[in-house]
This record gives C-alpha cells, structure tokens and sequence, in this order.
C-alpha cells in the first residue's frame, strides 16, 4: 500500500483560492505564518501593489539552481520541494516548502537549489531589487526575515543530524512528526492528516534513504499498528511511538 503522491483535486482547488491578486494582502490567509505579519496594514498596502501572484502547476519549475535571484517568492497555497543536484547526477531533496515559507531569504546572487512544484501552487512573486528596497525602509521586516532565516538554519542542523545518525525507522518518525507540527501550524490546529503530497522518492531523496526502504519501513508501521496510511497521507495510531523515536 502506498502514500499517494497528490492530494484531492477538492483540497487542490481550495488551496489554490487561499490567495489571489485580486484580494487584499491584509485578507491573506497564510499572513500569520509568513514575514508579512511584521508588517501593518499602510505597509501591506505597499506591498501589495509590489506583488503578483505566480500560479504554477504540478512539477512546475519555479527556479533553477545557480539561476540568478531576480525574483523572491513568499508561498501562499501548494507544496513545493527543494533539490540540491550532485555531481554524479543524482539530486538531493533538501526540504519542502509549505504555505507561509518565503524563498529568497538568503543575500546571494544565484539560487543554491531548485524549487520544483510538488503540487498545483500559488506564490507572491517580488522582484528582488523592489523587495530589497522595500525591506531597507521597514526594518522590522528584516528582523522578521533574519528569525526566519535562524529558523531555516536550525532546520539545516537537524536535517545534517537526520541524515548521518538515524536509523532508517528514526528517520522516518522523525520526518513525519516535523510534517505534522509544520501542518498544525498552517492549519492553526492539530492535524489528524498528516498530509503528504510528495511521493515516497521525494521522501526518501530527503532523507537519504532508498526508496524500497522508505516503504519497507512504512508498510511495517502500519502492519505494527503505529501508524495507517490513507489517501493523501497517513494518520498516527500511537503517537508515543513517534514521539520517541524522533530526533
């Protein structure tokens, strides 16, 4: 039995209707989780008529990797999933990000990873120099922007963790207890779904693990009544279980 790679095509089109241009930045129903909840309603204002919203569609490029960073991105519906490429070719998931997460934090010139679409999502789209400017006037939104990127970097430091001294089964608890509080978040309420709508490649590719051994593992869990997996993603049947083994 496998965790589906895609959400309902319902969830799909509510989530794409969370934000559109036509409504106002104030009204945004990802504002409490993003940088722009440092900012006040004059403030939203201006933004607002910096922004437009880019629609991308399933395995969707929103950047490459070494591209130049012209434009930054704050995520208002969809998931999105970020890869490293190595040099023998194979690609390294580095993260997904959720609605709320702002991509083009870091003061670089070129992207360190690509952003693929992992479902149909909408994004705020700045062009950098109008985003930099505007940040320079407003510099608590720096200051929001330099806790999200400590957050990202603690993020970092436990993904290093994850990866070099987990068992497999550790990993995978690990991976889906960090899904669940990022859920809870967006949601603004626990989560009974774990919602996963990247496919067990896209996991195991975050996790540096094969594939068949992130649905061995998986599969055990539920035969072991840990956990059931159901369309888009999976409910927790014990979570001492889970909070145990997680990093």
């Amino acid at each position: 039995m496998d965790i589906p790679p895609r959400h309902s095509d319902h969830e799909t089109h509510a989530s794409c209707a969370l934000r559109s241009r036509g409504d106002d930045c104030r009204f945004c129903g990802v504002r409490h989780l993003s940088i722009c909840q440092a900012l006040n309603i004059n403030e939203l204002d201006q933004l607002e008529k910096m922004a437009s919203d880019s629609v991308f569609e399933e395995r969707a490029v929103l950047f490459r990797e070494e591209d130049e960073v012209s434009s930054v991105f704050n995520l208002t519906a969809g998931v999105a999933r970020l890869i490293r490429s190595l040099p023998d070719g194979r690609r390294q998931v580095t993260g997904f990000a959720l609605p709320g997460d702002f991509l083009g934090i870091s003061l670089e010139k070129t992207w360190r990873y690509t952003a693929e679409a992992v479902t149909p999502l909408v994004a705020c789209r700045f062009r950098r120099s109008n985003f930099e400017a505007f940040s320079e006037k407003n510099p608590h939104l720096i200051k929001k922007m330099h806790e999200f990127a400590s957050q990202e970097l603690n993020m970092a430091q436990d993904h290093m963790v994850l990866l070099g001294r987990l068992t497999a089964e550790e990993k995978l608890a690990s991976f889906l207890v960090e899904m669940k509080k990022r859920w809870a978040r967006v949601a603004g309420h626990e989560p009974g779904l774990i919602r996963l709508p990247m496919g067990r490649q896209d996991i195991a590719d975050y996790l540096g693990l094969t594939i068949e051994t992130v649905s061995r593992v998986i599969n055990q869990m539920q035969r072991d009544r840990k956990l059931v997996i159901v369309p888009d993603g999976v409910r927790f049947v014990d979570q001492s279980y889970f909070d145990d083994l997680a990093l």
